[in-house]
């Protein structure tokens, strides 16, 4: 298979898109680099796309998923406690939404390292499906774990080996298949005739109304809205029966599905798909790319006047978005120290890639003492900024996105 391929057909319905904007090439997000590497990172188009059909707004580039998602991948959603905080309560709603027994299965696709599933631990059968190595953590954890993609093979392995699932969950994964129709077809095989298929996934309207052209990179194949998600499930006899907002990846929607006319259709889905319709996604799109160019021009020119009064400025935090925002405003090695992780993180001692900025320790952050901290997981600030803060960081914020906005030491909780 060719490294990358172009598609300009809808990845729901197969009609026609047009185009929104592109961000011109980016490396993929966690394709993090070895100090002293010569060969540059390798970068492919980002072209966004807009379905008028389905509604759907996908990436015109789809990169083969073995290099988007290699065995050595290295995120893990259990370091981060607003999500550990966000899938412990997942697990919570989960169960009292259902009625489960111990014989029953969950089914987590995209498990990582297994924080959904930690919440299911003993009271029921519980599986994690993952490529990666991660998923080895998922295992010392106490799951049933398929290293492998989720393909019709591995589907097959599970009905074989498992049986049908009671529960399947999907967080922040089902923006991620090239193929989207066959998963939902699969998930569906998966799915006992009463069971709950649950997702989480980018929330579209969040994205565009916050300008977090961040989330736009090559592991993010679609970026959905209720109404567009409505639309794929249609296409394979599967309801939407609740959804939500949540407040994860800097805006999220959280979606229950089951088999046609098994559930009853709760009204948070008729609220949700009639704000979408009351909105003109089209003046959305066009107001987005307004906002996205004017961005790039406007956090280069702070850190660059920073820059220019010897300030020095570090990164708080390498997040996939930290590779898309610093590539597509040009911030390098020349203008942003390092960027910090927290302590522990299997990142550290990489470079980030297209930008020569190496990733660091909190410890190293906070002796270096810099002015700024540009925050690069600014969607996880308010968590963030304090903990820096009571560490001894004394100096001013940047938060990039909306709109770049400093935030003094002294104005953070």
């Amino acid at each position: 298979m060719a490294e990358y391929t172009i598609i300009n057909k809808c990845q729901i319905c197969a009609g026609g898109t047009e185009e929104i904007l592109s961000l011109g090439e980016i490396p993929l997000v966690d394709s993090l680099m070895e100090p002293g590497r010569t060969m540059p990172a390798a970068k492919y188009p980002t072209p966004l796309r807009y379905c008028p059909c389905c509604r759907l707004v996908q990436l015109g580039c789809i990169v083969d998923n073995k290099l988007r998602f290699p065995k050595d991948y290295p995120y893990t959603g259990g370091t981060t406690k607003i999500l550990r905080d966000n899938f412990a309560g997942l697990a919570q709603e989960i169960s009292g939404s259902i009625s489960l027994g111990k014989e029953d299965l969950i089914v987590d696709i995209g498990c990582n390292d297994g924080t959904l599933l930690n919440g299911f631990k003993g009271r029921v059968r519980t599986l994690g499906i993952t490529p990666e190595n991660m998923g080895q953590t998922a295992l010392r954890q106490g799951h049933e774990v398929i290293q492998a993609y989720f393909t019709d093979d591995t589907a097959g392995s599970i009905l074989q080996l498992y049986g049908q699932a009671a529960v399947i969950t999907a967080t922040n994964v089902l923006a991620h298949f090239d193929d989207v129709n066959a998963a939902v077809r699969r998930i569906k095989q998966l799915l006992k005739p009463q069971g709950l298929f649950v997702s989480e996934s980018g929330y579209l309207i969040t994205m565009l109304e916050s300008c977090q052209y961040d989330s736009i990179h090559h592991e993010h194949l679609r970026y959905y809205s209720l109404t567009s998600l409505k639309a794929l499930l249609d296409r394979h006899g599967l309801d939407i029966i609740r959804a939500q907002e949540i407040g994860t990846h800097g805006g999220s929607l959280r979606v229950y599905a089951g088999h046609r006319g098994q559930h009853r259709i709760h009204p948070s889905v008729g609220n949700v798909l009639k704000q979408e319709a009351d909105r003109d996604l089209r003046v959305m799109m066009a107001d987005f790319r307004r906002k996205v160019l004017e961005h790039k021009n406007s956090l280069r020119h702070l850190v660059v006047s920073l820059i220019e009064k010897q300030k020095t400025v570090y990164g708080l935090g390498a997040p996939g978005r930290a590779t898309v925002l610093l590539n597509y405003t040009g911030l390098d090695a020349r203008m942003i120290e390092a960027v910090a992780e927290t302590e522990g993180s299997c990142k550290i001692g990489k470079i980030i890639p297209g930008t020569g900025i190496r990733i660091t320790a909190e410890k190293e952050f906070l002796e270096r003492r810099p002015e700024y901290a540009l925050v690069l997981s600014w969607h996880i600030s308010g968590d963030l900024m304090p903990k820096l803060k009571a560490k001894g960081f004394q100096g001013d914020f940047i938060l990039p996105l909306p709109i770049p906005v400093v935030i003094g030491n002294k104005d953070v909780p």
